[in-house]
This record gives C-alpha cells, sequence and structure tokens, in this order.
C-alpha cells in the first residue's frame, strides 16, 4: 500500500499530544494556577495571554495563524522574562512547546519543533521526580520526540517516545481523568514503531493501549472521535501486515464512527475522511468492490478541500488521493484516473522536502502508476523514470524499515518489464534477486508474501522463456503454487494467481509436449476466469489465455471441441466493451487468424475483421498526441489490407472497399474531421457549432505537441506538464460527448463517421475513375468506382504480388541512393552555376548501376497492374493527333505500393513505349473519402482572393542553395502577369512564415520553391524552411483557408510517406489537403534544381491556356491534373531519352486531390 501510511501517521501527530485534548489545562491541574499567575508580574500577563490565543487559535479550526504567531511571540517573552527559579518556570516551557508544535504540525517548519522539543527538554529537567504534573510533560516530550521521528525516520526517536509514553502511562495514578489520553499517546507511538519495522508485539501493545483508551472514555467525551481513529489506525495497520479481515471491517467501523461523531467545521474532520479513505481503499483491494473505492476518492477529494494550503498535509493529502485513484484504473482501466493519479503524486513529491521520511513512499507510489501507463502507452520515458523512482525509494528507506520488501519487489517488477520490452538479460538477472532478497526479508505470515512469490515466479518464467531451462520454469511453476495457496479465498488476487500459475503451466507443455501439463493449464485458467468478477477488465485476457490453450490442445488431438471454444473465446475477448482496446485486439488478431488458418470460408471472418478494424480505431484516439497515434499505428500496419483480401476472397467487394476505407489514413481522417465544414449544423445549432470549432483547435493544439524528454525537467515542470496532458484528455473526452449529442439530432445520424461507400457514388468526380489498388500477401485486386456505376468494380491481379512490390520499392531505392535522388544534404563542393544542384542535396557522381532498373520496375507494374485495370474498363490509348480529353484516373495505392510511380508506369524501351501517360491522367487520393469530400464541397472562389501567391527561399540556412528556385517563381510571376492574372511574388528574407501565411488566406493558390522537411513521428511539424524560420504544417491548419485551391510544392519529397506506415499519408502533400486546399502537385523523391523551373513553367502556362476568360484576373487549378500530365510530358521529351537517370529526373512529379 503505497503512501496509505502517510494519512494514518497524520492521526498521529494530534492523537498523542495532550494538549488538544485538555485544553492545556492537565500540566497544572488547574486554570487557577494561571489566574495566580497573571496577577504576578508582566510575564504573568504576556502568559495569559500566550494561552488565550492558543487556545483561541485551536477554537477556530486552527484557521488563523496569525493568532499563534502572535501567542507563540508572548510565550516566548513570559519564558525570558520568567525567573530561573519561578515555581512554575516547567509550565511555561511545556505551554511554549505545546504552540510551537502546533505551528508545526499546520506548516511543517523544522526550526519551530526544534524548539518546541528543546522547551519540552527543560521543561522535563525542571520538573523533580514525584512532581504530580511529571506525567504531563513527559506525555509532550515523547508527542514532539514522535513528531521528529515522523520527520526524520530514527529509530531512536520512536524509541524515546514510547519510553517517555510508558513512563506516562505508569505514573499516572489509576482513575486519573488523564488515563486514557495517557494510553492513547502510548498506543499511537507504537503502532508508529511498528508501521517501521513491523514487529507484531509492538502492534499487539498498541491496539491493547487504544481499546484501554477508549473503555476509560465516557460517551460524549470530545476526544472520543480521537481515539476511535487511533484505533482505526492500528487495527488497519494489522490487516496490512496479516491480511485479517476482521480486524480491517474493524478498523472501518472505527473510522466510521469517528467520523460520525466529529463535527461538521472540526479541525480534524479531514484526518477522519482520510482515514476512512484508507480503510476503504484496503476493502476495495481486497475485494473489488467499486462501492469502495469510490467512496475513498469522494473522502478524499473532501480532504483536500479542507486542507490549508500547507506542505506538510497538503503533500500526504495528494499522495493518498493519487494511490487511490490508481487502485480504481487497475480495476477499471479509466485513463483519466491514472493521468489524474500521476498528476497527484507528482505534486506530492513537488511538496515534499528532502530528508522526509515519506519521499521514499511516493516516489515507489509514482513510479507504480508510471508503469501503469507504461503497460498501456508503451512510453519508454514511463518506464525509465518508473524504475529510477523505485531505485531512490530503495535507497531512501532504512535498512530494517518493513518497507524495503515492497521496494525491492517494486524494483523487480519494473526491471522484469524492461527485459520484456529491451531483453537485456542485466535486467532479469537483478529483477530475479530483488525477489529473492524481498522474499528473505519477508516475515512468515505477511499478507505480502503471496505476492512476492508470485512475482518471482513470473521473472523465472521470463528467463525460462529467454533460456529454456525447464529448470527454471519448474521453480517458477513451484513458487506460483506456493502464492496460491497462500492466498485467502475471496481474495481479488486469487485470478491472478491462478492465471500466472497457468501461463507457465502451459509454457511447460509447449516445450515438452507433456499433455497433462495443458489440463493442468487449462484448468488453472478456468478457475482464473471463474473467480474474474464479472466487468473486470482482466476478463479480457483470462478469455485470451484460456483460448490459446484450447487452440494448442486442439491442435495436438485435433478436437474440434477444443477448437470451436477457442474461437468462441477470442471472440468474447474482442467483443467485450470492457479492457484495453489494445488487448482487445490481440484477441481480434488471433481470431482471424484461427478462422482463416482452419475455417476460411467461414462468414465469422467478416465479425472478426470487423471487430478488428474498429478496434484499430479504438487504440488510436485523440486523447494521444500525434507521435503516440503514429506509433500504435505500426503494430497494426496491413491490417486493412488483411481484412479486405479476406472480404475480396468471399466475393465481399462491398466489405473490402468499406474496410480500406475505415482502417488506413487514420489520423488523417482525424486531422480532417477536426476541420470539417459546419454550414449544415450552424444552420440547425450554432451553439453546438461554437462548441465544435473550440474543442477543435484545443485538439489540433495538444495533439500536435511533440514527447519532451523527462529526464532533465524540475518535478515543477513535470506536474505542467502532467496537467497538460490531463487537459487533453479531458478536451478528447468533452469531443467525444459533443459527437454524440450531435449524432442524436436528425439528419446528422453520421457525423463525421466513415461514409458508406454507396454513399460515396453520388460525388465521385465525372469521366473518372477512382481506384483502390490492394495489396496483400495473400492476394492483390483492384477495386474501382466510377462515374454511372451503382457497384464497385472488382479486379483480380492474380499476376501481381506483395513479394514483386517489396522487390520493385527496394530496387527502386537502390537506384534513387546511386542517383543521389534519395537522401537530402548529400553535397559536393561544386560551383552552383554548374547547375547540378538538388532541391534538397547536390549529385554525388556514384556512376549508373544497372541502368536498365527502373525500366524495369515501370514495366512489371505495367504488365501486371496498370494494363490489366485498364483493359477491364475498356480504357483505350489515345492517339497523338486525338484531340480528346483523357480520363481521369484517381490512384489509391497502398501498403508499399504507395511507394511506387504507378502514374508512370509503362514499357520504355526503345523497340517498344506505352506507358499509362498515353490512357488516362493520374491523380493520387489518400482515400476515396477524401476526393469524394472534395468534390462534394465544391465552390466558386470567391474574386477577392482568387489568385496566386509565389515565393521561393534559395538561401535557407537549413539546406543547400538552390539558385534555380529564383527563375522558376521569376518565370511563373512573368507568365501571371503577362496573362493579368492576379499575383503577388515575395522571396527570400522579404517574407517571414507569418507573412506568408497571411498571403495564404489572400490567395487561392500557392506556389512554394525551397527546402522541406517531413516530420514522420508528428506530421504537424512538418514544414518548408524559409530564410528567417520555417512554415509548419499546424501553423496553415490554424489559419482559416476557406477558399484553398492549388498548392504547387517544388521541393523535395513532399509526397512520400514513412515505409513503417505507407497507408497513413505521413507527407506534407496530405497536410495540405488536410489544411483545406483541393490539390496539391508534390514530389515522391529529390528533384533537379536545373528541371524544375521549365516544368513548373510549362505547368502554368497550360493552366493559363486552358483558363476561362470569363475568370478575368482570377485562377484556379481545375486543369492542375492535365497541366502536370503535360508538364511531364514535356520534361520527358527535353530529356531525349528513357535511361533510369532521366526517368528518376521526371517520374517523380505527383498530384494529389480533385
Amino acid at each position: 500500500m503505497i503512501d496509505s501510511n502517510g494519512t494514518r501517521l497524520a492521526h498521529l501527530f494530534i492523537h498523542i499530544h495532550p494538549f488538544p485534548e485538555t485544553s492545556m489545562t492537565s500540566l497544572g491541574g488547574s486554570n487557577a494556577l494561571i489566574a495566580e499567575e497573571a496577577a504576578d508580574d508582566n510575564h504573568g500577563q504576556l502568559f495569559e495571554d500566550g494561552v488565550a490565543l492558543t487556545e483561541q487559535y485551536e477554537a477556530t479550526s486552527r484557521s488563523d495563524l496569525d493568532d499563534l504567531a502572535t501567542a507563540i511571540s508572548k510565550l516566548r517573552r513570559a519564558v525570558e522574562l520568567t525567573p530561573k527559579d519561578h515555581p512554575n518556570m516547567a509550565l511555561r516551557l511545556s505551554l511554549l512547546g505545546h504552540s510551537l508544535w502546533l505551528r508545526y504540525e499546520t506548516t511543517g517548519y523544522l526550526q519551530d519543533l526544534a524548539e518546541a522539543l528543546s522547551a519540552d527538554k527543560r521543561a522535563l529537567e525542571l520538573t523533580p521526580e514525584g512532581d504530580p504534573d511529571m506525567a504531563g510533560v513527559l506525555a509532550n516530550l515523547g508527542t514532539s520526540t514522535h513528531s521528529r521521528f515522523e520527520h526524520t525516520g530514527d529509530l531512536q526517536d520512536i524509541s524515546d517516545a514510547i519510553s517517555m509514553n510508558r513512563r506516562a502511562v505508569e505514573l499516572t495514578p489509576e482513575g486519573h481523568p488523564d488515563t486514557a489520553l495517557r494510553l492513547a499517546s502510548l498506543g499511537g507511538s507504537l503502532s508508529s514503531r511498528f508501521r517501521h519495522t513491523g514487529d507484531l508485539q509492538d502492534l499487539a501493545e498498541a491496539i491493547s493501549a487504544q481499546r484501554r483508551a477508549l473503555q476509560l472514555t465516557p460517551e460524549g467525551h470530545p476526544s472520543m472521535a480521537l481515539r476511535l481513529a487511533g484505533l482505526g489506525t492500528s487495527l488497519w495497520s494489522g490487516f496490512e501486515r496479516t491480511g485479517d479481515s476482521q480486524d480491517l471491517a474493524e478498523a472501518i467501523a472505527a473510522d466510521q464512527r469517528a467520523l460520525e461523531l466529529t463535527p461538521a467545521g472540526h479541525p480534524n474532520m479531514a484526518l477522519r475522511l482520510a482515514g476512512l479513505a484508507s480503510s476503504l481503499r484496503s476493502r476495495f483491494e481486497r475485494t473489488g468492490d467499486l462501492q469502495d473505492i469510490d467512496e475513498a476518492i469522494s473522502a478524499e477529494r473532501r480532504v483536500l478541500q479542507l486542507t490549508a494550503d500547507g506542505r506538510l498535509h497538503m503533500a500526504r493529502r495528494f499522495a493518498n488521493l493519487g494511490k487511490s485513484l490508481w487502485s480504481r484504473f487497475e480495476r477499471t482501466r479509466d485513463f483519466f484516473d491514472l493521468a489524474e493519479a500521476i498528476s497527484a503524486q507528482r505534486r506530492a513529491l513537488e511538496l515534499t522536502p528532502e530528508g522526509d521520511p515519506n519521499m521514499a513512499r511516493r516516489q515507489a507510489g509514482l513510479g507504480v502508476s508510471l508503469w501503469s501507463r507504461f503497460e498501456q502507452t508503451g512510453d519508454p520515458q514511463d518506464l525509465t523514470e518508473a524504475i529510477s523512482g523505485q531505485r531512490r525509494a530503495l535507497e531512501l528507506t532504512p535498512v530494517g524499515h518493513q518497507d524495503i520488501v515492497r521496494r525491492l519487489a517494486g524494483l523487480g517488477i519494473l526491471l522484469r518489464c524492461r527485459f520484456e520490452r529491451a531483453g537485456d538479460p542485466q535486467d532479469l538477472a537483478e529483477a530475479i534477486l530483488a525477489h529473492q532478497r524481498a522474499l528473505e526479508l519477508t516475515p512468515q505470515g505477511h499478507s505480502d508474501m503471496a505476492g512476492i512469490l508470485a512475482n518471482l515466479g513470473t521473472s523465472l518464467w521470463s528467463r525460462f522463456e529467454r533460456t529454456g531451462d525447464l529448470q527454471v520454469l519448474s521453480e517458477a511453476i513451484s513458487a506460483q503454487q506456493r502464492a496460491l495457496e497462500l492466498t485467502p479465498e475471496g481474495h481479488l488476487g486469487m485470478a491472478l494467481q491462478f492465471a500466472g500459475l497457468g501461463t507457465s503451466l502451459w509454457s511447460h507443455f509447449e516445450r515438452t509436449g507433456d499433455l497433462q501439463y495443458l489440463t493442468r493449464a487449462i484448468s488453472m485458467e478456468q478457475r482464473a476466469l471463474e473467480m474474474t468478477p464479472e466487468g473486470h477488465p482482466d476478463m479480457v485476457l483470462r478469455l485470451s489465455n484460456l483460448a490459446v490453450s484450447f487452440k494448442s490442445r486442439f491442435q495436438l488431438t485435433g478436437e474440434i471441441h477444443d477448437l470451436t471454444k477457442s474461437l468462441s473465446m477470442f471472440k468474447s475477448s474482442a467483443t467485450s466493451t470492457l479492457g484495453p482496446p489494445h488487448e482487445r485486439l490481440n484477441a481480434a488478431k488471433y481470431w482471424t487468424a484461427l478462422l482463416e488458418k482452419y475455417n476460411p470460408g467461414s462468414p465469422d471472418i467478416l465479425t472478426a475483421y470487423d471487430t478488428a478494424i474498429r478496434l484499430t480505431i479504438l487504440t488510436t484516439t485523440l486523447d494521444q498526441v500525434l507521435e503516440d497515434r503514429y506509433t500504435r499505428l505500426v503494430v497494426t500496419s496491413g491490417l486493412a489490407l488483411q481484412a479486405a483480401s479476406a472480404a475480396l476472397a468471399l466475393e465481399r467487394v462491398d466489405k473490402a472497399l468499406e474496410w480500406l476505407e475505415e482502417g488506413r489514413c487514420l489520423v488523417w481522417r482525424q486531422l480532417t474531421s477536426l476541420r470539417t465544414p459546419l454550414d449544415d449544423l450552424r444552420r440547425h445549432d450554432s451553439q453546438l457549432v461554437e462548441r465544435f470549432v473550440k474543442l477543435s483547435g484545443e485538439l489540433e493544439r495538444a495533439g500536435s505537441v511533440k514527447v519532451t524528454p523527462r529526464s532533465e525537467l524540475s518535478m515543477s515542470e513535470k506536474v505542467s506538464l502532467e496537467d497538460q496532458a490531463r487537459e487533453h484528455l479531458r478536451t478528447a473526452r468533452e469531443w467525444d460527448d459533443l459527437l454524440a449529442k450531435i449524432r442524436v439530432t436528425p439528419g446528422f445520424e453520421r457525423f463525421l463517421e466513415p461514409s458508406p461507400w454507396h454513399t460515396l457514388l453520388p460525388y465521385l468526380p465525372e469521366a473518372g475513375h477512382a481506384i483502390i489498388v490492394n495489396v496483400d500477401a495473400r492476394r492483390c485486386d483492384a477495386i474501382v468506382l466510377s462515374t454511372g456505376r451503382s457497384t464497385p468494380l472488382h479486379i483480380p491481379l492474380p499476376d501481381f504480388s506483395l513479394a514483386k512490390c517489396n522487390r520493385y520499392r527496394q530496387d527502386l531505392t537502390n537506384q534513387l541512393h546511386a542517383y543521389n535522388y534519395r537522401d537530402r544534404g548529400l553535397t559536393v563542393a561544386m560551383a552552383p552555376e554548374q547547375g547540378d544542384e538538388f532541391r534538397g542535396f547536390r549529385r554525388l557522381d556514384h556512376g549508373k548501376n544497372g541502368a536498365t532498373v527502373v525500366q524495369g520496375i515501370l514495366q512489371g507494374l505495367w504488365q501486371d497492374l496498370v494494363k490489366p485495370i485498364l483493359q477491364a474498363l475498356g480504357i483505350e490509348k489515345i492517339a497523338p493527333s486525338s484531340s480528346a480529353a483523357a480520363p481521369r484516373i484517381w490512384w489509391c495505392p497502398t501498403g508499399p505500393l504507395a511507394f511506387l510511380p504507378v502514374h508512370t508506369a509503362g514499357i520504355y524501351t526503345r523497340e517498344r513505349a506505352e506507358c499509362v501517360l498515353d490512357y488516362a491522367v493520374s491523380s493520387y487520393t489518400p482515400t476515396i473519402a477524401a476526393l469524394t469530400d472534395r468534390v462534394r464541397a465544391a465552390q466558386s472562389i470567391q474574386k477577392a482572393v482568387s489568385g496566386l501567391y509565389l515565393t521561393c527561399q534559395p538561401n535557407s540556412p537549413e539546406g543547400s542553395h538552390i539558385p534555380g528556385a529564383t527563375t522558376e517563381i521569376q518565370s511563373i510571376y512573368n507568365l501571371a502577369r503577362k496573362a493579368g492574372l492576379r499575383a503577388e511574388r515575395v522571396d527570400g528574407s522579404a517574407i517571414t512564415p507569418a507573412g506568408c501565411l497571411d498571403s495564404m488566406e489572400k490567395f487561392s493558390s500557392i506556389h512554394l520553391a525551397c527546402h522541406a522537411y517531413q516530420d514522420a513521428t508528428n506530421p504537424l511539424e512538418s514544414r518548408f524552411f524559409f530564410h528567417n524560420g520555417s512554415l509548419d504544417l499546424l501553423a496553415i491548419l490554424q489559419r482559416s483557408l476557406k477558399y484553398a485551391d492549388l498548392a504547387f510544392l517544388s521541393a523535395c519529397q513532399t509526397g512520400t510517406g514513412t515505409e513503417k506506415l505507407p497507408d497513413e499519408a505521413v507527407h506534407l502533400a496530405a497536410g495540405m489537403l488536410a489544411a483545406g486546399y483541393r490539390r496539391v502537385v508534390a514530389t515522391m523523391w529529390a528533384i533537379r534544381d536545373e528541371h524544375a523551373p521549365h516544368l513548373a513553367t510549362d505547368f502554368y502556362q497550360y493552366l493559363l491556356d486552358h483558363r476561362d476568360p470569363a475568370d478575368g484576373s482570377g485562377f484556379d487549378g481545375l486543369h492542375s491534373a492535365r497541366a502536370l500530365h503535360h508538364a511531364t510530358q514535356q520534361l520527358r521529351i527535353r530529356l531525349g531519352d528513357n535511361s533510369d537517370e532521366s526517368l528518376l529526373a521526371w517520374i517523380p512529379y505527383v498530384h494529389f486531390g480533385y
């Protein structure tokens, strides 16, 4: 129980101090003595005033520290003025010590505690043996000494405090009204030492003293609540040590009654609530009853509200709230609870001073929560910080402290976790040593023994998985069996023990083939499943593990009943509404794989893949930063393609199309959803639109935050970072709630949901075809949507394959390297006027390796992929003399095909020349919906913004000199001015990124000739480099580009994604489409500076030649695809041959969008 004791210790600070219970009269015997003092001289009056102010402070809920400060000042002065031989000097010192202790207890100011101890010690020295006040003086000094122990953890202090309290009890006559008070103080100090040493004798004596104190306390006594709470503390500690549920039940009863007896507004209300919360949390961790943890968290939130802003108490309150939130997260997997837990625990650490004995406990508590987050997100920073914190917690835990067992066990768990991720055997060896050491230090009968054995067993199992050593596995099974024997019936952890043992037994079967081990494994896993409460998130893993075991037995025996059970359990796991989406997704993958292998014709395959695609979407949500979303998608890359392949095998082209649309470009679709047109919704409910726009902006900004290395951050900076993450999570939840509200509005039922395939048909472009090419290991197919067709057309591609596709991609990559077309920044000493500069690098002379490689790639794409599609569509080659417009094709390639130039597939040998350019004009689109959305939203460009903005940045600090960029922009600008086009040109340092953004709002089209950088992990950080800074995609997305039309990105690799995520449209061209541009010209790889100006000039000349005269000075990119088709043909003619080098020069130019 991490930091649970912190709350209980707070009770003890109050419980053991005599003055709050006696109104500071017990030492002197009566108020008459103080009244007599007042008649003396000035020091008597000062003393009386100090006492009155102290009483006033305590009577007003200890809220006015100014009163207490004045009281201390008066009492100090009174002591200074009191003659050394004055008969009441000891009394005055004791009362001064009490006031100082009160202030320390509120503020944590150590100087006050030191002075209180000094005063109490002097008071004891001045009190002669046999003095009736000796017991009170001893008790008071015991209280201060105990407080110092709580700060330093020095066992000598708590031993001294116990000795003083014992003697105080011995000196208190039978029947004395302070007997109960002294017994309570003794019980509190003994209970405190028990929590440090784990000595059960101390705990037994503590409980005995506290029970006697309660028996002596009459009903209605103002200290009854205080003493009930003290007994509750000790009983709870006993449960934590022994696991005796009777102790916990009695502790909760005591805490509840103490709370009932505490009046509203009482200064100890927060302590009562905190004590009850700790007990309820413990019962929840034993039984899993959510009502207990909900009540605990509610109580701890109230405690925070009631706690004054003092470091001493706030740290403890935050730590306990964090612990309870973490406990609830472990049961519900509500990520918001975990985020709030980590935030609270960081605040607790921030408020904990160096040297505080609670530092270790709080470090360990934060480490556990960070580990839980790592288990959910895979963020290595969390695991690294958790291990670092746990090591520090171990270093800070004194030798002999009972918490050292938990520190060792916690470190072992974390190190094994890192071993599972990174595979470093040193981590596993250290983990096992930590668990073994923890086991050695754990007393027999300790409630933690079962958990320590189970964790040791798990680490030994991990070693077996690495080494295959059956002796190690036998040790693991032995430890896990013993852990199971020690776990009480009904304990929530019993299901976990059964599951762990089942895993090890299954591993033994896998290693030896011994069926009896598999039978036992299935029995253990069935028990684990039976003991997992309905609705528990671990149910998903229990079902999956049992399904794996049934699958293993089916594969051994051929018993069809086992296969049926396995499929049923994988299905139940995958379709559960509880449990982490990534665990359910794993079950869905197993489900689909099992069906594919043993029942490939089953219609259940469609249900299984439907589930898998839905879960892929759920694992990549708006509450994550973009970098994390892309990291998660790497794991599921290709799943939509596999699903489509299965659907096509079952002749369900509709399902294949649906999954290819829903399961690809997930993050890109999220970005565009945040910028969706809202005119229809605004007419219905403008307030919903305002909330939508506000939340969209917040999510866009939060999602684009780069992951910050935390190792060098201060704790306050980490707290701020956690607050940002929690706000991001809250905004994402509010967004989900808003979408749900919008979708119950008539006419908006499918708002921002992927469009059913049949709804795309009315918005397909005229005289063209949208073609998705699915590339999977089992088969390759094309799905075509065409205007005028009511159903998708399925074109099998039996001669194309994933293996060919990967080989072509590798061959192309090799050629790009050979000709310096692939890598940026490669330079040689070469004068700019020689003309060999590239946008992004200059050419190195590697020679021509395999001159026909590129030709072979293009020919393979033509013969096996493109030509069969054209033939199926009946598209004929266009004669050079024909004036007919070539049909349009929008290619939507999947998988590794996205990196190959499908738009230029053809035969380029001397004997024969034929390519796709002879048949059609090609464009690309991330998804079919991305294309139809642009057709649906088509609108005329307002005259005020219709025009072309141009800029070149030939000398940006981030790249090499590109002199052709200036020539390019000048040529285009001259064309535009000659045609009377509305155009503006600003170059180099004359324009800033912000100025460019302003111009983008004023012009419908933009031409950028510069260096560019694509950030594959966070596409919103992708940018264009200027002389004065950089223009990033996020800044573009945040502008209102309502009439954005054409963007020509004359820079390198602006249309190339990342090989890890070929289906996620991670490139600048897709980003500009998301920003609102209808069409984008981009490049697949580096372009030569010498060719770029000519191609761009030909492109714009074509657009100007084909513009509508009615447009006047306006400009649009309606014919941009045909313009690029024309311009690349012209470049091809100028190059004069079909060598690989020439092909690589004109092929990379691509058109995206409508």
